[in-house]
């Protein structure tokens, strides 16, 4: 359960203005941000542009060239996708949770702009999905908006899954690769994007381009959510400005020293965290995760490897055999097999590039990285000696 405890701020509150009372009805929502004001498709391009606003999801693709690549007719709806589904993150179910309004700001907002007769919310919390339903009972957008629940598997969260849900079918991406500006909800055009991205454009079309770019990195300005976890005293989501220090939010969460995961399950390990910024792509997915010292780390790369081939959705022979191939290698390797690491190195070499969704490529990434920053733990255990630490489960990833 996300609760406004959970949250903090550095800098600036914007995203995360008025939690600290918390949830905003629409009443609190409007004293707390204003009033909506009521732009044009060519005012919300400009103003993506002007301040260079990614989407806060994986993918960090510019909102602006997204909204550019939609038909200036035929737009058929605006999608949120909620289906925040990797274990350890919390910040988009928070604002659904929490601030509904000003994620159906930025939704109904720009569908209107677009001219696209449906919003369609798509999650996978039930808290969330109830906290969204009673905000919609506070409003009149005249605008057919829909909250659909979807599966809380991984994979799930990918848009082309989420697109499969909202139409009636399985919660896994399709084989191809079409963007949804071009063909989306029902084949037709259609903008989709995280909670946060819709959020932070409420706050860009309130503040506008200069006020938004008080705060954060000259190239891409404003705040950012954060979660993180892990071998931390105060877990939770932190908004910061963007191009924080990352030792700065290590150390206000109170973070053991040790490896950072930078961006999740389909992150990047860090082994040093000096001099490090936060902003995107690196922190696309706005997650954290500290490691610590006290467990061992090829334990805990294990256990993640084998929840994250359990998520596989059955489709490709790189997700359903390689990642399996994958969990062993570590399994291996962990115990001191020289095989496993000869093993994971070359099966490392055939998985990315080549599944129907992402979810391969990630996990690639994930290992890759725990290969290079764990190097020493790896020969410990080769040598037979193992680290002589526990698996404590710091990173999560098994619920």
């Amino acid at each position: 359960m996300i609760t406004v405890d959970d949250t903090r701020v550095i800098g600036e509150a914007r995203v995360l203005a008025g939690l600290d009372q918390g949830r905003l009805d629409l009443q609190r929502h409007l004293l707390t941000h204003g009033s909506l004001p009521v732009l044009t498709r060519d005012q919300y391009t400009k103003l993506c542009e002007a301040v260079g606003l990614r989407g806060r999801g994986g993918a960090a693709f510019p909102v602006a060239l997204k909204l550019q690549d939609l038909p200036a007719r035929g737009v058929e709806a605006v999608v949120v996708n909620g289906s925040e589904s990797e274990p350890v993150s919390r910040k988009d179910r928070l604002l659904l949770a929490q601030s509904p309004h000003l994620v159906l700001d930025g939704a109904v907002g720009l569908a209107h702009a677009l001219g696209a007769p449906h919003v369609l919310i798509a999650v996978h919390d039930a808290r969330a999905a109830i906290s969204i339903r009673e905000a919609l009972m506070e409003r009149d957008d005249r605008l057919a908006i829909e909250v659909q629940e979807t599966p809380g598997r991984f994979v799930a969260g990918e848009a082309r899954a989420v697109l499969s849900v909202l139409e009636g079918g399985n919660a896994v991406p399709p084989g191809r690769r079409v963007l949804p500006t071009r063909k989306g909800y029902h084949r037709r055009p259609t903008f989709l994007s995280n909670v946060e991205t819709f959020a932070q454009l409420a706050v860009l079309a309130r503040l506008g381009s200069r006020g938004f770019s008080s705060t954060g990195l000259i190239s891409e300005p404003g705040t950012q959510l954060l979660t993180i976890d892990g071998a931390v005293r105060r877990p939770g989501v932190i908004e910061t400005p963007t191009g924080v220090p990352l030792d700065t939010v290590l150390q206000y969460a109170g973070a053991q020293a040790g490896p950072v995961l930078l961006g999740g399950y389909h992150g990047r390990w860090l082994s040093q965290t000096e001099g490090v910024t936060l902003q995107r792509p690196e922190v696309s997915a706005g997650i954290i995760l500290a490691l610590g010292s006290d467990t061992c780390p090829l334990g805990e790369i294990t256990r993640v490897t084998q929840w994250l081939s359990s998520q596989s959705a059955g489709q490709c022979g790189p997700c359903v055999f390689g990642l399996a191939a994958l969990v062993d290698d570590f399994a291996r390797l962990t115990v001191g097999d020289p095989q496993g690491w000869h093993d994971a190195h070359r099966h490392l070499g055939l998985v990315p590039g080549r599944g129907a969704c992402a979810h391969p490529d990630g996990t690639a990434r994930f290992l890759t990285s725990a290969l290079e920053v764990f190097d020493n733990d790896v020969q410990r255990h080769l040598a037979g000696r193992g680290c002589g630490r526990p698996v404590l489960g710091v990173l999560g990833g098994t619920r």
